[in-house]
């Protein structure tokens, strides 16, 4: 056994940008070797290199692997390839996603395939290959602990207009990680879920659509909705004020804690509560912009017929 099955490993999906980036970043500081997994060949082959050489000055090692997680069968040799290089990790962030606004009767098979795909089976497809592995590990050791990290949204808590297959995905990686949360519970104490829940922060997802796969491409145009869902995503995601660094730091932060909901802007939680309630007193669902009624009327007047851009 060298030296680097010794030390923990972290597994990141998504991680060539955004918030799976700073988590190798973090990992690597931590003497963690990283297995940076993304789709992007290119953006991995530009981070890598800084990550090794964070991981290097401490005796770590990192392993770039190439994945589209919807597949099944590239995240079975993705499992298979780190269990062979480092043996089980300690760390797995399942991270990778993608973004898609606009009417939900106007979203295309292909476009439920797609976001499907990789925000829920991505998801599924990482717990079904990662947790078995954890907790063989667990069993062999009584000093390995685990932690599991799924990415959702606050749009896994809220169900926000315009964005309708987005928040089904991400409601459901919310669902998952609880369940997974509570089935571990069941049968260990030493392996850990986590369901990350961020707000709006600068991370690229608005541009997902660079990296739709060709048998998911649409040759039509995209309708007025879709539009002006882009619009408000590239707007709302390219202003946000927290960094993704300071969300990755959150995530780690959960972890040591063992705090099973990562929260990026807590105050949204306001939302969820007025939910929460509206399902208690069984209201009909509360005008999501009741607080800034001009940003629902000005959606509605762009949505009738007005000006196609947020």
């Amino acid at each position: 056994m060298n030296d680097q099955t010794k030390r923990p490993t972290a597994v990141i999906t998504g991680a060539a940008s955004g918030f799976g980036l700073e988590a190798s970043r973090i990992a690597a500081g931590r003497g963690m070797n990283v297995v940076m997994a993304d789709v992007q060949q290119a953006a991995l082959d530009k981070a890598v290199p800084e990550i090794e050489a964070i991981a290097g000055a401490h005796g770590a090692a990192v392993l770039p692997f190439q994945i589209d997680v919807a597949k099944a069968v590239e995240f079975e040799a993705l499992g298979a390839a780190t269990l062979q290089r480092f043996g089980a990790p300690s760390f797995f962030f399942n991270n990778a996603g993608v973004g898609a606004g606009g009417l939900i009767w106007e979203h295309t098979l292909k476009d439920w395939e797609w976001v499907v795909g990789v925000n829920l089976m991505g998801v599924a497809h990482g717990v079904r290959v990662f947790t078995p592995m954890m907790l063989a590990a667990a069993e062999a050791d009584p000093g390995y602990h685990g932690h599991i990290v799924n990415t959702a949204s606050m749009a896994g808590l809220l169900n926000a207009p315009n964005m309708g297959v987005y928040n089904v995905t991400k409601h459901a990686v919310v669902a998952m990680s609880e369940t997974l949360h509570q089935d571990l519970a069941l049968v260990t104490g030493q392996v850990h879920a986590h369901v990350l829940c961020p707000y709006f922060v600068p991370t690229g997802i608005h541009q997902s659509e660079r990296n739709r796969p060709a048998e998911f491409q649409e040759d039509v145009k995209p309708t007025r909705s879709q539009l002006i869902a882009q619009a408000m995503s590239d707007q709302a995601v390219t202003r946000g004020k927290l960094t993704a660094a300071q969300v990755a730091q959150y995530v780690f932060d959960a972890m040591d804690a063992n705090r099973f909901y990562v929260f990026s802007h807590p105050h949204a939680l306001a939302g969820v509560q007025t939910r929460l309630e509206d399902i208690l007193a069984l209201r009909n669902p509360t005008d999501p912009f009741h607080a800034k009624p001009e940003i629902g009327q000005r959606l509605r007047e762009q949505l009738r017929g007005g000006p196609s851009t947020a």
